[in-house]
């Protein structure tokens, strides 16, 4: 099959390169329009109590402060100049269009929750929507007489992260692009090779967008998977790429002509590419399995680019290479010494290898001890939701929550309500309420009806996504009641989203261990090699997922890495860095096996085929991971404390496979093995043998 791609390829290739500019620009055209649909949310799971709470209460009519304004008072709130002002700014955001309602603490007879307890603050909370938002928050921000607006709530949060990430995008890219670039003159040796992946990852950025716009038309789509969308592939255009043309430069090198060294390459190469992008596709789809959006939205993003930059690598990039022939060397810097340091870098894997197989049972023994205690801090994790402390300090949308959290004795921006469908006997609700009222954590809890039935409305004095308010919500939860109710609210959500993913977690495990299984078993015939490729690419995350609780829930780096430590670990992080650090894993194992494999079908010897194999792609290997890593690590810069976890996490996983697995465990285990490293029963065996159809 690959052959035939690559004759296509060579035989079309004005053709092919034709289609691929037309697919770019139409690619491009119509995946514009996704920016405009994408969410910032996805944590709840729709089919949650909490989610059907909110259902039942946006049917009843309960509304959901989107903006609240601090309104700052030195001389006081109780101040008269400043209680009159207070009561014209309530007047007037309350005659706004698209506002629904509007309470301040001097349109309130004084309600206490809605006064700081300094008496310098108070609260205008008010009902508008997404639309009239950004209007009335422009309108009254800033000083007014003798007091100063400042805007928070709901609205703000979500408008500062949205705006961060839109800044934090064009940070990482503006870090990541001139070191990558540096970095691909080095590894590819000249300017003209160093341009293909660049087409490359135009071909797969384009191929993503347009999938995940016709994907928005019917679900919904996270904002934050654009992030890895572009960071992964940028970084798999590089290392498809890179193996592409390393081959093919092999195949010239060993007198192939143009046209047979790119159908070789395909057959070699290609083969191992395509190998390479279906396991980590299957690693990022298992994301499926959760009935997060948030989650579901990183499934269709990477599993679009791996693809897109997969079909690219065999189709568009073979196309200008059938053009460009031995002149892909063009404008080749220093080509000598480049030549001297890859077979410095050939001759050291190789090296190393041997070294490893010399004494395979200590290597092995110390780098799994290593791994094993770097990962211990996981053990202690806690999951959590990112909430406000997510965005950098000096955001004002966090500024007023942290007011709000610290200076009042109830949180108008955590409110949330406790439905009670059906249920109309006020007796029985108001007993129900103080019950609800009687329970540490809760501020205030008022009661409302409607046709669909009543509900409470409670304002906490607790942060609704921390331990604090996930206790107060199974505490709600846990109450005797004459009826049936359902709490919503952020906290809930939080319980909820934590028992969706523990609840998914086996599934999404046994999806991924069996679907690499089987590639890899098709790949290379061996029933041992997927077992010690899955259970080392397991070994090697633990390192990292403890890293990550070191750094982020324990806050060991929060000051150069600028971030708040909230105690809590985002749950859904650890779920898509697996995936995605499997699947790459798994593309690394995938091209150091296939040059093995080779080898040992060549002479036989396990040893030797290990040592070869390490030594021809450990240097190309490590040079994809360094720029992978990158494109990753860039987010480190980001203002927004989950995209660091993502990226610096995801960096140091590649970095580490690619290193301690792949240039030490990986030759110990396959040392040890020896020759049953490719050892499969006999009906496997004629099975991966039986020629397709």
């Amino acid at each position: 099959m690959f052959a035939r791609i690559g004759h296509l390829t060579v035989r079309r290739r004005r053709l092919v390169l034709a289609l691929t500019v037309l697919f770019v620009l139409g690619a491009g055209a119509f995946g514009a329009n996704l920016f405009g649909a994408l969410g910032d949310g996805g944590f709840a799971d729709p089919d949650a109590e909490s989610s059907r709470a909110a259902a039942f209460l946006a049917a009843a009519g309960a509304s959901t402060p989107e903006l609240v304004l601090l309104v700052e008072a030195p001389a006081g709130v109780d101040d008269p100049a400043v209680a009159a002002a207070g009561r014209d700014l309530t007047a007037a955001v309350a005659a706004e269009p698209g506002v629904a309602g509007a309470v301040s603490y001097w349109s309130a007879d004084g309600e206490p929750a809605l006064r700081a307890t300094d008496a310098r603050s108070a609260l205008l909370v008010v009902d508008v929507s997404d639309d009239a938002a950004a209007g009335v928050a422009e309108s009254y921000a800033g000083p007014r007489g003798p007091v100063t607006v400042r805007v928070g709530g709901a609205y703000a949060i979500d408008t500062a992260i949205g705006d961060q990430l839109g800044t934090d995008l064009v940070r990482a890219e503006a870090i990541a692009v001139p070191a990558t670039l540096l970095l691909l003159l080095v590894v590819f040796g000249g300017l003209v090779a160093a341009a293909l992946p660049l087409v490359v990852a135009v071909v797969a950025v384009a191929g993503a967008l347009l999938v995940l716009a016709g994907v928005a038309q019917v679900t919904d789509v996270s904002v934050y998977s654009i992030n890895l969308m572009t960071g992964l592939g940028f970084g798999l255009a590089i290392d498809y790429s890179l193996f592409v043309l390393t081959r093919f430069r092999e195949e010239l090198a060993a007198g192939r002509p143009t046209g047979a060294a790119v159908v070789r390459t395909l057959e070699t190469a290609g083969r191992t590419v395509a190998f390479s992008a279906l396991t980590v596709a299957v690693s990022l789809s298992a994301l499926l399995v959760f009935p997060l959006p948030f989650l579901r939205s990183f499934a269709y993003a990477g599993t679009a680019v791996v693809l897109s930059a997969a079909a690219a690598a065999l189709l568009t990039l073979p196309a200008l290479l059938a053009v460009l022939g031995p002149r892909v060397d063009a404008l080749r810097l220093r080509p000598a010494r480049a030549r001297a340091g890859a077979a410095r870098r050939g001759r050291f894997w190789h090296r190393l290898a041997e070294a490893v197989m010399r004494r395979p049972v200590p290597v092995a023994t110390c780098a799994v001890v290593a791994l094993l205690a770097l990962g211990s801090p996981f053990l202690r994790v806690d999951p959590g939701l990112p909430s406000y402390q997510a965005l950098p300090p000096g955001n004002e949308a966090r500024q007023v929550a942290e007011r709000l959290e610290s200076g009042f004795t109830g949180d108008r921006t955590g409110e949330f309500g406790v439905a009670l469908p059906g249920v109309r006997d006020a007796g029985a609700v108001e007993a129900f309420a103080d019950r609800v009222r009687a329970l540490d954590g809760v501020a205030e809890v008022a009661v409302r009806e409607s046709t669909a039935g009543s509900w409470l409305s409670v304002v906490p004095s607790v942060v609704p996504r921390s331990p604090a308010g996930e206790r107060l919500a199974r505490e709600i939860r846990e109450l005797d009641a004459p009826f049936k109710f359902i709490v919503g609210g952020d906290a809930a959500e939080l319980v909820d989203a934590k028992a969706a993913i523990a609840g998914r977690l086996p599934l999404a495990l046994a999806v991924i261990a069996l679907a690499t299984a089987v590639l890899l078993f098709a790949a290379f015939g061996s029933v041992l090699v997927p077992v010690k490729a899955i259970l080392l690419n397991l070994l090697s995350l633990t390192a990292t997922f403890g890293a990550m609780v070191w750094i982020f829930q324990d806050g060991h780096l929060s000051g150069p890495l600028g971030f708040t430590a909230t105690g809590q670990l985002d749950v859904t992080m650890p779920i898509l860095m697996f995936c995605v650090a499997f699947g790459l894993s798994m593309d690394y194992e995938v091209f150091l096996l296939s040059r093995i494999k080779e080898e040992y079908d060549r002479t036989g010897d396990n040893a030797r085929a290990v040592a070869t194999g390490l030594g021809r792609t450990g240097g190309l290997i490590t040079a994809a991971a360094v720029v992978l890593a990158i494109s990753f690590a860039a987010f480190g810069a980001s203002g927004m404390s989950f995209l660091k976890l993502m990226g610096i996490g995801l960096a140091l996983a590649i970095l580490v496979d690619a290193t301690v697995v792949r240039g030490l465990l990986v030759p110990a285990f396959m040392r040890l093995a020896g020759d049953a490293n490719w050892w499969a029963p006999a009906p496997l065996r004629r099975l991966h043998r039986r020629p397709p159809g």
